[in-house]
């Protein structure tokens, strides 16, 4: 796509005389405007014969727009009644949806010459849009109030879209469509600003216009168990669209409903002691902001996760985007993103993702051919100083062919750009591994974790077991793992999370079940032994039937806000001291809160166990219990004093040395490559498919700024022999360089085909040292 050439239509389109009306088209009572026929505006106008007039705005631009009032189209059109409208758009979607992966920019509306209004909804609500035709849907735009006779509708784009390999101003509009409401104006949103215990709590109703006589309305306010705890009347005047009322001030923490008008909104009330933030804190959520977060909500958005208690958030950002061309580096719009994210005292995870297709080949997809790339790109990201960088996202169970060896290597050459590029760099976080297995197996056998400061993992429960969620043995596995290699890192649990199946939103039952298992895999993985726990997701999230999120397609916070809220407020530092069980299935775990206090939390699959354990008691919403404190589902915290204990001193980061900064990746032909991980289903055998004679190389890197003798030796196993072509393996390696050394494996008569084999190269230095070792899977095909 020549993406200067739209530009260049776009700035030479005249201004269409104002006093044309646009065409529109009235059917059925629907008013139709064709997208292609604004009376202003700067977006070019293109083509096809799918289009409801063969003809449609198209706007897909690298550059910026022509004025400061951005890439814009203004409509002005006739209807014949004042009231409100349902306003709906044939366009492509900002989010991707079920037909197709094409996205859009966010669209700003004016109506009248008004101010501008961000339409910035929800994931789950595009992502439900029906399709239209090619990569177009049938989009909600919201309502609007219109006069009878001549109305202007301004639509403005003001942010890029993250395409595929760049950011760029896109948008595709076929038509608009307007339908009358009767019986309009109504009540449109109830909202209560997020606000802690012991600060005032303020209801705001709105109507979706302006009110031509007193508008009453009715509401009532619920708690998180139903029970009806504020009630009252307000009055919208007549030629207003809001009022504000005041609820009552001796509410307790915890997660309200606000009922009226069949209209329901919901609020967090927080508790009175914010949780630890940044770095400090043990509990993080996975955002994704480019596809989940509109960008005129990130503020609002991040401020929301701190006050949750959520120190860290997991983010990414998309390698081809990042990187178009070898070197030619653009991150300025994530970059703005994690400034944001930052500012609200969130400490970033930052996630690389597959390389761009100009750097892979067939038999390296998703990692790139030359590791120096996955170095350079490493270091430029590790430069714009995030928190941590996370060097791949469940590599284990993509569709690739790619194998356990291949990104060890990649994730050593990524480590070492990371640490090479400031005298502090981010942490180094092992790739999240979805599941323990032979994939997961062979990178470590590769001695990938000395190059980390961080091992993580995934886990989530089976989505096809019977009752409430179980946290799964994923925890008690990659400990185990890390014991058996000798890692001395942390584990984080970058992703754990509950699926939720519903053809829309969560029904209050589902949103219990979110919320209870929420406090249970915290504490079960901080009991288990991880130093941090990443929800699955912070942003509302509809995915293939499943709902993640903790908040709702309105950007409300569900009861798992609310029960996240609490459980970093009362576990303060979380340091785990003791798990047990009491009589009748009663789960309790006890922490140090770094307070001078033990907290223990306490859950039983049955109600109505009594719990005689000394302290204050807080159910899961965070509220205070008075008298007697019973075990249920729901889990409940108690409080009661202790000595404050000591963390004891961080032990200081290593640099890498001078062998670890030399790395093997064996390479093979793409004809040789592996099965594929099938989404991590696939049957063994997992390596490398050879023939009885092979021919490979071993790519010798040299991350360091000196040359480096080294000397290359291979050995097979299971009847497998390794033969240096032209000499003895030694080669030199110039400062940031890469020098192949050809080997020949044999197959044995002994080797039985389709049974893995690992074959291991081993180096050394001039001076002796060993360099860390290169381990893959090979069988004979």
């Amino acid at each position: 796509m020549d993406f200067n050439r739209r530009t260049a239509l776009a700035a030479g389109l005249g201004v269409v005389v104002a006093g044309v009306p646009s065409a529109q088209a009235t059917t059925g009572g629907a008013i139709t405007v064709p997208g292609e026929s604004p009376v202003r505006g700067n977006i070019p106008v293109a083509r096809d014969r799918r289009a409801s007039g063969g003809r449609y705005l198209a706007l897909l631009t690298t550059e910026q727009p022509p004025s400061a009032d951005g890439w814009f189209a203004t409509y002005r059109l006739r209807v014949p009644d004042t009231g409100v409208y349902a306003l709906t758009a044939v366009a492509t979607a900002p989010v991707e949806t079920p037909h197709t992966e094409a996205v859009a920019s966010y669209l700003r509306l004016a109506v009248n010459n008004g101010p501008f209004t961000d339409i910035a909804r929800s994931q789950p609500h595009w992502y439900e849009s029906k399709p239209a035709w090619g990569d177009l849907s049938v989009l909600d735009l919201g309502r609007v109030e219109l006069r009878c006779g001549d109305n202007t509708l301004t639509l403005r784009v003001r942010e890029p879209a993250v395409l595929d390999t760049t950011t760029a101003y896109a948008l595709s509009l076929d038509h608009l469509t307007l339908r009358l409401l009767h019986r309009h104006p109504a009540l449109h949103r109830l909202t209560v600003p997020r606000h802690r215990d012991g600060e005032p709590a303020r209801l705001h109703l709105a109507l979706d216009g302006h009110a031509s006589r007193p508008y009453a309305v009715r509401y009532t306010v619920t708690d998180y168990d139903g029970h009806r705890v504020a009630d009252g009347q307000a009055t919208v005047p007549a030629g207003r669209t809001t009022v504000t009322v005041a609820l009552p001030h001796d509410l307790p923490p915890g997660h309200y409903r606000i009922h009226a008008d069949n209209i329901t909104g919901a609020f967090a009330r927080l508790p009175t002691r914010p949780a630890l933030t940044g770095t400090a804190s043990r509990f993080g959520v996975n955002i994704w902001h480019s596809s989940l977060i509109p960008p005129s909500r990130l503020a609002e958005f991040a401020a929301a996760v701190r006050d949750m208690g959520a120190g860290w958030v997991r983010d990414g950002q998309s390698w081809p985007v990042a990187e178009h061309a070898p070197g030619a580096y653009d991150t300025a719009h994530h970059d703005r993103a994690i400034r944001t994210l930052r500012a609200h005292d969130l400490a970033a995870l930052d996630v690389l993702s597959p390389a761009p297709e100009w750097a892979m080949t067939d038999a390296s997809l998703p990692l790139p051919a030359d590791l120096r790339h996955a170095y350079r790109y490493a270091r430029r990201l590790a430069q714009a100083a995030p928190d941590a960088l996370q060097l791949s996202n469940e590599p284990d169970v993509d569709t690739t062919r790619s194998t356990g060896d291949a990104h060890a290597a990649f994730v050593k050459a990524a480590a070492l750009g990371v640490k090479d590029a400031s005298a502090a760099p981010p942490l180094v976080v092992l790739p999240g591994i979805a599941q323990a297995g032979p994939f997961q197996d062979l990178m470590l056998a590769n001695d990938v974790v000395r190059y980390a400061d961080v091992w993580a993992f995934h886990g989530y429960p089976d989505p096809t077991a019977p009752g409430e969620p179980q946290f799964p043995g994923a925890a008690d596995e990659q400990h185990a793992l890390a014991r058996r290699h000798g890692a001395d890192v942390p584990l984080w649990m970058t992703e754990c999370g509950a699926f939720q199946k519903t053809p829309r939103d969560l029904t209050p039952a589902q949103e219990a079940v979110q919320a209870r298992y929420l406090v249970k895999s915290m504490v079960e993985g901080l009991a288990a032994g991880n130093a941090k726990q990443f929800w699955f997701a912070g942003p509302p999230l509809h995915d293939d039937g499943v709902y993640f999120g903790l908040f709702d397609r309105e950007f409300a916070p569900l009861p798992a806000y609310s029960a996240f809220a609490a459980l970093t407020s009362l576990l303060g530092a979380a340091r785990f001291v003791r798990a047990g069980q009491l009589a009748d299935d009663v789960s309790v775990f006890v922490f140090d809160s770094g307070r001078g206090e033990l907290v223990t939390v306490a859950w039983s699959a049955r109600r109505g166990m009594r719990l005689d354990l000394p302290g204050v008691a807080y159910d899961i919403m965070g509220r205070r219990i008075s008298g007697s404190v019973t075990a249920s589902p729901d889990p409940v915290y108690v409080v009661s004093r202790a000595d404050s204990g000591s963390c004891g001193a961080s032990p200081g980061r290593r640099l890498p040395s001078p062998a670890e900064h030399i790395v093997l990746s064996q390479r093979y032909s793409a004809r040789n490559a592996a099965a594929g991980k099938d989404n991590g289903d696939a049957p063994p055998p997992y390596g490398y498919r050879l023939s009885r004679r092979t021919r490979m190389v071993v790519d010798v890197y040299n991350f360091g700024a000196a040359a480096r003798w080294v000397t290359v030796a291979g050995r097979g196993g299971g009847g497998w022999s390794v033969r240096a072509e032209g000499g003895s393996g030694r080669v030199r390696v110039p400062g940031g360089g890469r020098v192949a050394v050809r080997f020949t494996l044999v197959a044995g008569s002994s080797v039985r085909r389709r049974v893995d084999h690992r074959v291991t190269f081993r180096a050394r230095l001039g001076d002796g040292s060993e360099v860390p070792v290169s381990v893959a899977l090979v069988h004979l095909k």
